[in-house]
């Protein structure tokens, strides 16, 4: 069986680095055997949660598709920014719609689906204090983050033209991460 990973990173951005690191992964994870759906959150744009709306019209369909999409899948990858120490309004946003869908269509999407966290800044820390953040809102809505990260620092100069990260002490824990969390999928698969 081929674990089924879902990738995308938290971010509106053309170029932003978190999406860079995002395809890395997705190219890590094939290169672990994994079966990669790279998604991009603008192309499932939602309206900012708002209960009055849920309560009158239910999660968008946006929302929907996206927890259909969450549910075929053995594991997720999430890169995401750090945005004044947390996660940007986007990826909150996402995660709350789509953790309300189960009270519509049932099962929780992500109960029991691991998840790797990735972050990448042009700071020195790579994004890091807003790991804690997201690892928190994942935990919550059933996903079973993996303990070991990744924050790339320096992001801006960090990939070459092909995508891949410059240092191969980076490349290399990148991929070992990503095969971590194929292997833990796929023994929560069986």
């Amino acid at each position: 069986m081929s674990v089924k990973l879902l990738v995308f990173a938290g971010s509106l951005r053309r170029d932003s680095y978190n999406k860079r690191l995002a395809r890395a992964a997705a190219q890590a994870a094939e290169a672990a055997g994994a079966t990669v759906t790279h998604i991009e959150l603008n192309d499932y744009p939602m309206p900012i949660y708002d209960g009055d709306l849920e309560a009158t019209e239910g999660p968008p369909l946006n929302a929907f598709r996206l927890q259909e999409l969450i549910a075929e899948q053995h594991g997720l990858i999430v890169a995401s920014p750090e945005y004044n120490h947390s996660i940007p309004a986007l990826l909150k946003n996402t995660l709350d719609w789509v953790s309300r869908t189960p009270r519509v269509r049932g099962a929780n999407p992500f109960a029991g689906k691991p998840a790797l966290i990735l972050s990448a800044s042009p700071g020195d820390l790579g994004g890091i204090q807003g790991q804690d953040h997201l690892r928190r809102v994942l935990t919550t809505v059933g996903a079973l983050v993996l303990p070991q990260t990744l924050a790339l620092p320096r992001a801006d100069a960090a990939f070459d033209a092909e995508g891949r990260l410059r240092e191969p002490e980076l490349q290399e824990r990148l991929d070992r991460l990503v095969r971590q969390l194929v292997r833990v999928a796929a023994r929560l698969a069986d």
